[in-house]
């Protein structure tokens, strides 16, 4: 399934995962810091905040997951099948996500906790997009899989069994993208604070004009022939 994704594909996961690295380290920035982007540690945290009893954290825990779920869900009320085809709502999703991504800007400016929870329904729909657009073999938000892939691949090298190269070259476009993204939110932060968040609605919005404008060029090329 790899091997059959059209290059710009691949230039798009860089660029989401870029968006999600700087997505996440903004809410570990946050005045009440949590990883948004991924749900394996805050699942943990929920965990943790049931034993102690401690409601007012398992409902915010719970909130976070809840919101990603969300998102998820409403990126497949938009894009309803696996394969990528022309005249899927791509570009809705990424306007969605932009705008969500301004909400929460301004929400957290006001230390309001609503805006975590938007961020994650952009994490979630954003993430969910990008595995219906690709056949369920990419990630955007989250890096445990890259990680695993990675280490599967430098043991068959080690082993001298051959490995998959376009794999290898995916876990290192995610991978990198992410951690990028983590470093130019960090700096960002400290000069501009949750306005970072703007960054990443920019180039939802960037990619979604360029989405329509490829649509309407296929549309013109389609009606040519």
């Amino acid at each position: 399934m790899i091997s059959k994704l059209p290059t710009w594909v691949w230039i798009w996961a860089w660029w989401l995962a870029f968006m999600a690295g700087m997505m996440n380290v903004v809410g570990f920035l946050s005045f009440e810091p949590q990883a948004i982007s991924h749900m394996t540690g805050t699942t943990s945290l929920l965990a943790m905040a049931l034993a102690q009893q401690d409601v007012a954290k398992a409902w915010h825990w719970l909130a976070i997951i809840a919101a990603f779920v969300f998102g998820a869900m409403l990126s497949g009320l938009l894009l309803r099948h696996s394969a990528l085809r022309l005249g899927r709502r791509y570009g809705v999703a990424l306007v969605i996500e932009a705008l969500l991504l301004v909400a929460a800007a301004q929400l957290l400016m006001r230390h309001n906790a609503l805006g975590i929870y938007l961020v994650g329904i952009g994490c979630g729909l954003q993430n969910a997009m990008a595995t219906t657009y690709s056949g369920t073999v990419l990630r955007t938000s989250h890096l445990t899989g890259m990680f695993t892939d990675l280490g599967i691949s430098l043991g068959h090298v080690l082993r001298g069994s051959g490995y998959d190269k376009r794999r290898l070259q995916l876990c290192l476009i995610v991978i990198s993208a992410f951690f990028i993204g983590g470093i130019a939110s960090a700096l960002l932060f400290a000069r501009i604070g949750y306005a970072t968040l703007y960054v990443p609605a920019g180039l939802a919005l960037l990619f979604a004009g360029g989405y329509a404008v490829y649509r309407w060029r296929k549309r013109v090329v389609t009606l040519a022939d």
